[in-house]
């Protein structure tokens, strides 16, 4: 189950929110090799501007989950998502290059981490922990959806028009999120504010250290994949062979990362009906032992190869939602919102360095050696699962025995 109607609505709310804003996460990567060209770039700089909505996303998103825990989520997410649209729109309207561009970009960033994870603060406070699983993968599922549509919408119109307009129609949505979260947005009735400053005692709870942990490493894999897949793809013979490769294998790739939400949403779903460690452990040992061997597999036809890669979207994101919904559940109400902003900001730490680890070996082996250091995060990832089961499990015995007495 959902949920009732109301929680339904306020769910429905709140993943339009996010998808309206999450479009403007990636439209620069899908448009980057016409700026590359247009601003004559080098690769440092391209990098440093996508890397500077990394910067302000990880600056910002502290500072947001504190506000949620003390005001309503929705106003966070209307004063982000404004701030998101605006600077995006700026970027496609006014940028001319490295500097300018870097700066918009910040701007952008700084804005999604008012919508990201207020938004799951907003769901989580909708329902219990029977239906949660459910509501957070198909919220965190729209993440997903989003970056993909990003990708999709973005090429093509850049195709039909130029980058510019690629960027402002993904960057418009965004400034219809504050009325759309305002108007129809409430408040959950049950949930009153505190006004309690950033807590540090969270991080002396084992099992959300460990969460954390799991939640990294997951990203760890999951944007190494996101970042190096369409190169992967270039290289297979399959792709190659097509009329058109480079579209043929963005095109993949972004159908992989929008199957990445129905991902989110089995995880979700199933970690209600048969717990989330389990679910959690299934999805990291199913997407890292495809991580191991996918660099082996470039000669594979080409159904064979779209077959495996949409596998791959589908199963790297199972462990994503009853990972953040575990967060939710291991601390105190009045601090659910600071535990994910930590969440989030450890765990996008390691997406600046995968990709550069995966390259790094990559020109020391190819494709062979660069994706089993995928397969080691989600290695890692998995003893980290069994530490949360083991710091889970321990709590519960030691709060048995304390009721008992």
């Amino acid at each position: 189950m959902v949920g009732n109607r109301t929680q339904i609505r306020m769910l429905t709310v709140a993943s339009v929110s996010l998808l309206l804003s999450i479009l403007v996460w990636f439209n620069y990567s899908a448009v980057l090799p016409r700026i590359v060209a247009e601003w004559d770039l080098s690769g440092i700089h391209a990098g440093l501007i996508f890397g500077a909505f990394q910067a302000g996303y990880l600056v910002a998103i502290i500072p947001a989950g504190v506000l949620v825990d003390r005001y309503s989520p929705r106003w966070v997410i209307a004063v982000g998502s404004a701030v998101t649209g605006v600077a995006s729109l700026g970027f496609a309207a006014v940028a001319t290059g490295f500097l300018d561009g870097t700066l918009l970009r910040f701007m952008a960033g700084i804005g999604m981490a008012g919508v990201y994870v207020p938004g799951m603060r907003f769901v989580a406070d909708w329902y219990t922990e029977t239906g949660r699983g459910t509501a957070m993968g198909i919220y965190i599922g729209t993440f997903s959806l989003g970056s993909g549509l990003s990708f999709l919408i973005s090429s093509a119109v850049a195709s039909a028009v130029d980058w510019r307009t690629a960027i402002a129609v993904t960057s418009v949505g965004a400034l219809v999120v504050a009325p759309l979260i305002l108007t129809i947005g409430r408040d959950a009735p049950t949930k009153t504010r505190e006004t309690s400053d950033f807590d540090l005692s969270i991080l002396r709870n084992r099992s959300y250290l460990a969460a954390v942990s799991v939640y990294s490493w997951h990203n760890w894999e999951l944007f190494g994949v996101r970042n190096w897949l369409v190169a992967f793809l270039l290289a297979t013979p399959a792709i190659a062979a097509t009329g058109q490769p480079e579209l043929t294998a963005g095109t993949l790739a972004g159908v992989m990362i929008a199957v990445g939400g129905l991902g989110n949403v089995i995880g979700g779903t199933l970690s209600d009906r048969v717990g989330r460690v389990r679910i959690i452990a299934g999805a990291l040992f199913m997407s890292g032992l495809i991580s191991a061997v996918l660099g082996m597999l470039q000669g594979l036809a080409l159904i064979g190869l779209v077959a495996l890669v949409l596998c791959y979207g589908l199963v790297l994101t199972m462990d994503s939602a009853p990972t953040s919904t575990v967060i939710t559940e291991l601390v105190a109400d009045e601090h659910v919102g600071m535990a994910l902003s930590v969440q989030s900001f450890i765990g996008f730490s390691t997406t600046v360095i995968s990709p550069v680890v995966f390259g790094w070996t990559l020109d020391a082996g190819g494709y062979a050696l660069a994706f089993p250091t995928l397969a080691a995060g989600a290695c890692i990832a998995l003893c980290s699962t069994a530490a949360l089961r083991s710091t889970r499990e321990k709590t519960a015995t030691q709060t048995a025995q304390t009721s008992d007495i």
